[in-house]
């Protein structure tokens, strides 16, 4: 079936506190994505964000980011008031995240939601912590440990923390269980606002696509927890680390710095961990989006004590093992991956045995140092087509800074006009090609430019921060997606 979707992460909504949340304005945008004929709302990975900001280093895979609980929600639920909402500061531009007052204000925020919660807690926050606990009391606990230790990474901790001494799990837990109780309480209302949004969503026909990346931060309980799963030496520190090699887009490469998996432990244990993941991935969301698929094929390993991605090799992953062993324990899951970068026969060939459709994104048709063919002529049905995607600039930025000679074969293509707007045309080529799924960024659709780009791969401190302002998210802009949905036969089909 033809449907369209956007990507907005849940953080560039709008709100009055700073960062956009699974409250009120979360709401308005499914009503809006249901009167402009959509069918489907992509977010940005939502666990907890770490140094950097970027929801692809997290705290945790399973936890969700405190940043998205809404305020006002907690207001209803007398753990704090307006008043103490409006005493915080939320950042001088509400075009733009501040995300060292985010820190600063909302966690003392919460510290006042928790004192009163306690006060009386509900049976309801019990059984959360009963069945989530899986995850939770690693990660309560990691994050306890993490505050006591003025945020140091748990690489630095004193070794009785740092090697989880099991002797010793108990008296820690003893030890920080205020602490832990935070932060599960920070999880409990994550999850009770996230359940009601997606089935808000789910009733007006809007289906979520959730981001898992395939990596995890080295400063994460995933790590902390569960080291054996890691490419660690015997000091718990990576041996080589994640990245991509030198091409035309980096002459250094990527350098990411994640730690890699030991895929020969994960296979001799079931893909335990990989399979708890997708698994609880699968529940939070209607569609599972894998982030760097072509890491599973062969994925490039850098030498940790590197300074850039010059030096690293490629390295054979678990290939279709992985996906088999997931699809026998958890069903055939609906997932997209994201099968960009440098693909290889054997990445082809990984893709067509899954079953899984991969991605095209419009910008790289038109760029000559693209390897791949992005043209929409060359595209099957079994794809998803996007714009652009978190890494690329906008439509706009795209079209301003782009070599004369991509812009002019674009324009020849695409038929592109003045009248109707370039980046109007980019979004019509993705809407009019035959790939199943279209998805175009908000910023496209707002016809934004490089201001509201989200991330520049390997920077540091402006990424991340983009946000929607309510005046620009209108009903006339519905209409107008609605009308393109069904001129190219993309209407969600729910009344």
């Amino acid at each position: 079936m033809r449907s369209s979707g956007v990507l907005m992460p849940i953080s560039s909504l709008p709100s009055p506190y700073g960062i956009g949340t699974m409250g009120k304005s979360a709401r308005k945008f499914v009503d809006f994505l249901k009167k402009g004929g959509q069918t489907y709302w992509q977010i940005l990975p939502i666990c907890p964000t770490s140094y950097g900001d970027s929801p692809y280093q997290s705290f945790s895979s399973f936890a969700g980011n405190p940043y998205f609980i809404d305020l006002e929600m907690l207001c209803k639920e007398k753990l704090i008031t307006k008043k103490e909402c409006e005493s915080f500061p939320w950042g001088d531009n509400e075009s733009y995240i501040d995300y060292g007052v985010m820190y600063e204000s909302r966690y003392a925020l919460l510290k006042k939601a928790y004192a009163r919660f306690v006060k009386n807690i509900p049976q309801e926050f019990w059984d959360f912590c009963w069945v989530e606990g899986w995850w939770l009391e690693d990660y309560s606990l990691f994050m306890a440990l993490k505050d006591a230790n003025d945020g140091a990474a748990w690489t630095t901790w004193e070794d009785k923390y740092k090697y989880r001494h099991d002797d010793k799990m108990h008296l820690f837990k003893e030890e920080f269980k205020e602490g832990m109780q935070f932060y599960k309480m920070l999880q409990f209302f994550f999850f009770k606002q996230w359940r009601e949004l997606k089935e808000y969503a789910n009733k007006k026909g809007i289906q979520i696509i959730g981001d898992v990346p395939i990596y995890v931060a080295l400063d994460s309980a995933d790590v902390w927890a569960n080291p054996g799963e890691f490419y660690l030496n015997e000091y718990r520190e990576p041996i080589d680390v994640a990245g991509c090699p030198p091409d035309a887009f980096s002459a250094d490469g990527q350098l990411w710095g994640n730690p890699l998996f030991r895929w020969d432990t994960m296979k001799n244990n079931g893909y335990d961990w990989w399979t708890k993941r997708i698994s609880a991935m699968s529940k939070l969301y209607d569609i599972v989006r894998i982030d760097h698929f072509r890491g599973f094929d062969s994925y490039y390993a850098i030498p940790a004590k590197d300074k850039n991605a010059m030096n690293g090799e490629w390295r054979q992953g678990p290939g279709m093992d992985l996906f088999r062993v997931l699809e026998q324990k958890l069903g055939k899951l609906p997932i997209i991956v994201e099968d960009l970068g440098f693909l290889t026969p054997s990445v082809h060939q990984l893709l067509k045995d899954s079953g899984f459709p991969g991605m095209k994104v419009i910008q790289f048709a038109f760029d000559s140092r693209e390897e791949t063919n992005y043209l929409p002529h060359t595209y099957t049905q079994h794809c998803v087509v996007y714009t652009g995607t978190h890494d690329n600039d906008t439509c706009v930025g795209w079209l301003n800074t782009a070599p004369k000679k991509a812009i002019e074969y674009a324009k020849e293509y695409l038929q592109l006009s003045e009248e109707e707007g370039y980046n109007w045309g980019l979004m019509r080529a993705a809407w009019a090609s035959v790939a199943d799924m279209a998805i175009i960024p908000m910023m496209d659709l707002l016809e934004l430019g490089t201001e509201a780009r989200l991330n520049v791969p390997s920077t540091l401190g402006t990424n991340w921060k983009w946000r929607a302002t309510e005046d620009q998210i209108t009903k006339e802009l519905a209409k107008k997606m609605h009308d393109y949905a069904k001129l190219y036969g993309r209407l969600n089909p729910i009344k």
